[in-house]
């Protein structure tokens, strides 16, 4: 049974507490084709959850990664790792809906094992140190029981909208359409 995450407002998690994928987009603000994670099966409010990848064959990415050999990009392992720990982080965010996760670092990273088509892939990230706007986070990503991809990730909170830069000066410029007029 999923949490329910619409209106923004601060939920009350349960440990055993699962999210669908419209419940993840009321968190995430990634869409298809970069949105990488399926479902979140544990939950452990600023501690640890698991979440679910399911690889399939028409994953864009596949068309040129590699034909004939698809081999899911160790970087969007990383990034469905990150994904995850995002949903960890901006969950406990009251202002979610105006916040963004961004990497800030990816340390220790190790691929283990190859991720192909009809492969489900088991993310499982651990709060290592969480602050108001920053983290620090442990990612493992499982095919079963074999361990595909390790890294140490940190991100930031930032607000979603950037800041609009300061406005151009503007200048007046003379233009003549009758050139002979304008000397």
């Amino acid at each position: 049974m999923g949490a329910g995450c619409g209106g923004g407002a601060r939920m009350k998690w349960s440990e055993s507490m699962t999210f669908d994928i419209q419940e993840i987009m009321g968190i995430l603000p990634h869409r298809y084709p970069f949105l990488l994670i399926d479902r979140i099966t544990e939950f452990e409010p600023k501690i640890r959850l698991q979440a679910i990848k399911n690889v399939t064959i028409n994953e864009p990415f596949f068309q040129g990664h590699f034909p004939g050999v698809p081999i899911m990009p160790g970087v969007l392992v990383i990034e469905a790792m990150a994904q995850a720990g995002a949903v960890l982080m901006l969950s406990e965010m009251e202002d979610r809906e105006s916040r963004l996760a961004v990497f800030t670092g990816i340390e220790k990273a190790k691929f283990r094992r190859q991720v192909t088509p009809g492969d489900q892939l088991r993310i499982e990230v651990r709060v290592l140190a969480f602050k108001m706007r920053l983290g620090r986070m442990e990612a493992l990503a499982y095919v079963g029981d074999k361990l595909a991809c390790e890294a140490i990730l940190t991100c930031q909170i930032v607000p979603k909208r950037r800041q609009p830069a300061a406005a151009p000066v503007e200048t007046e410029v003379a233009v003549a359409s009758d050139p002979v007029a304008a000397e």
